[in-house]
């Protein structure tokens, strides 16, 4: 089987801008990183944050939500006040353990490697698993105090198959760590965008660049890519014409999944 024709036997994935993707896995729905406010300025304890178009869909047309995977809740592009108020009837959350304290409620954060099991609505369980990640280049200690901490997951089930879902990781030596326990990934929702801000870290990027994001899913093996969060902020500097060249570059554009939008 081809990896082409794998990808299109998958589960769909629909992406409505900047991080949030929506999915069916395993009998649950899960969603990531609500965001859902319109666009325009949103202050920070950092940098402002501008918004340059909105989602595709509104929190309305969501339908029921299982899970959200938070990579974090410090940051309006990754959730804002309508993403907020989506949590208030999600039964589950899972994101830091920092962000789990600051949400309470439903919320759990998630430490490194630590892990929920879930149960099926038709029987057995999805394992949901915390994996490290960290928001700008350079260890953890050198970036936290400045963006905070983020986190991962690696979704797997008896008979599903395996799903990363990266956050606003921007750590290569992390992603070994990751295809180490649980590769090959048969779906890699990767955040990238090449994000920069001049004020922090002299303008690196504090997620994956393109050829970073072509990098992980080589040592993912991941037999399909969805990209996100490379749209929609002014931050952001690479977008999707960049993703597919780096992707061509290493003989993987046919692992490219835009998603289906709305």
């Amino acid at each position: 089987m081809s990896s082409s024709t794998a990808a299109t036997e998958q589960f769909p994935v629909r992406v409505f801008g900047g991080p949030t993707a929506l999915f069916e896995y395993g009998g649950l729905r899960f969603l990531t990183d609500p965001t859902f406010d319109g666009p325009g300025d949103y202050p920070s304890a950092g940098p402002t944050l501008t918004k340059t178009q909105p989602s595709t869909v509104g929190p309305a047309d969501l339908g029921p939500i299982d899970v959200v995977l938070l990579s974090h809740d410090e940051h309006a592009d990754n959730l804002d006040d309508s993403g907020r108020a989506v949590l208030a009837d999600v039964p589950l959350t899972l994101t830091t353990p920092g962000g789990g304290q600051r949400l309470g409620g439903k919320a759990q954060g998630l430490a490194d490697w630590e892990f929920v099991e879930l149960d099926r609505p038709g029987g057995g369980t999805i394992t949901v698993t915390g994996v490290p990640a960290i928001h700008g280049p350079g260890a953890r200690e050198e970036v936290e105090p400045f963006v905070g901490e983020v986190v991962g997951f690696i979704l797997t089930g008896a008979g599903l198959p395996t799903v990363y879902v990266s956050g606003d990781n921007a750590s290569l030596d992390l992603v070994r760590q990751i295809a180490e326990r649980f590769g090959p990934v048969d779906t890699a929702v990767l955040f990238a965008g090449a994000p920069r801000f001049p004020v922090l870290f002299d303008g690196q990027c504090i997620v994956f660049d393109s050829a970073q994001a072509a990098e992980a899913a080589q040592l993912l093996g991941a037999r399909r890519v969805v990209p996100v969060h490379y749209d929609s902020w002014a931050h952001f500097t690479e977008g999707r014409d960049d993703l597919a060249a780096a992707f061509t570059a290493v003989g993987l554009a046919d692992r490219l999944d835009w998603g289906h939008r709305g």
